[in-house]
Order: structure tokens, then sequence, then C-alpha cells
């Protein structure tokens, strides 16, 4: 999984996706979304990083079913609010 993360004053902006979905283009209607080399290709890690960044973050944007599948194991995301986008799953993180 792909890792990058933002810092701004106290805020934690995490960033992660699966390898197979960076760089991807995806379709749902109207909208489209792009899983950006720029904005989410940091370091490549494991589930234990993933894990410890996210829960430092206070935001943070997931794409791709290992990256979810993680935040969902570590309980930092509610299966229920996970949606697909093109046949990938999607899921965001905010704390305030």
């Amino acid at each position: 999984m792909y890792l990058k993360i933002y810092k701004n004053g106290e805020h934690i902006l995490v960033a992660a996706c699966d390898k197979k979905v960076l760089g991807k283009t995806l379709k749902h209607g109207n909208t489209v979304v792009e899983i950006s080399r720029a904005f989410y290709e940091g370091e490549y890690v494991s589930e234990e990083e993933l894990q410890n960044a996210l829960e430092e973050a206070t935001t943070a944007n997931l794409f791709g079913e290992k990256t979810i599948k993680c935040a969902i194991k570590h309980g930092l995301i509610d299966p229920d609010s996970v949606i697909i986008i093109d046949n990938v799953p999607h899921a965001q993180i905010f704390r305030i």
C-alpha cells in the first residue's frame, strides 16, 4: 500500500491506496476521481505502518481493497461508510 502524509500545523492528512489502483482514473456517472501519483505515491508501507499513520491522522483519504480492509480491521472506519467507485472501495476519515 502507498502512504503519503501531509502535515499542516496540528492537522495531519493521510493519503493511502493499494498499489494496483495508483494512477487510475475512476468514473461514476458524471463524477471522475483520479488516484494521482502526485497525491498518493509516497512510501510503500506495511499494514502496521498504515495503521499507525491512520491512528494519528485528522483526515484520511483511502482507496483500494487492502487499504480499506486494514482500516476496518483496526477499527478506524466503519464498513458501512465504504463506498464503491468504479469497482474500487473508497473511504474517508475526518476527526474533529
